[in-house]
């Protein structure tokens, strides 16, 4: 069912798309029930469900670094069904290259009543990953 309104899909610029397939294939696909929805030589997309898309393709301009406190996007943030799921993604980072941010004050960093884990994908895009009850 379409709803007027809702978001059709972000597309993101990447630095180097194989690394950026590499955390989103952890995120999204292994930890967030996207699918892989589209792929060609310089970008890929993911979708849950039949709604809104990712999109992430390989940026030919190269010389800025991402710096999420510039204008633009600051972060992308995803809800996750419970606590428990939560705790265990961190886990999983805990074994991974990427890094956690605010991790002295998890799982509120966000506030008392704000149970979420923060980290960055490899072009330094905070992503928020939310728990949200069943």
């Amino acid at each position: 069912m379409a709803i007027n309104g809702a978001l059709h899909h972000v597309e993101v610029y990447v630095r180097n798309l194989d690394n950026s397939k590499q955390f989103y294939d952890w995120l999204l696909v292994d930890h967030l029930g996207y699918r892989v929805y589209q792929q060609w030589p310089s970008g890929i997309s993911y979708i849950l469900g039949e709604g809104t898309y990712l999109v992430f393709v390989q940026s030919q301009k190269l010389q800025q670094a991402y710096n999420r406190t510039n204008v633009g996007l600051n972060h992308l943030a995803f809800n996750m069904v419970g606590q428990d799921a939560v705790d265990r993604l961190r886990a999983d980072l805990g074994r991974l290259p990427y890094h956690e941010l605010y991790a002295e004050r998890y799982p509120f960093a966000g506030g008392p009543d704000h149970y979420a884990l923060y980290l960055e994908d490899p072009d330094r895009i905070k992503i928020e990953i939310v728990a949200v009850p069943a």
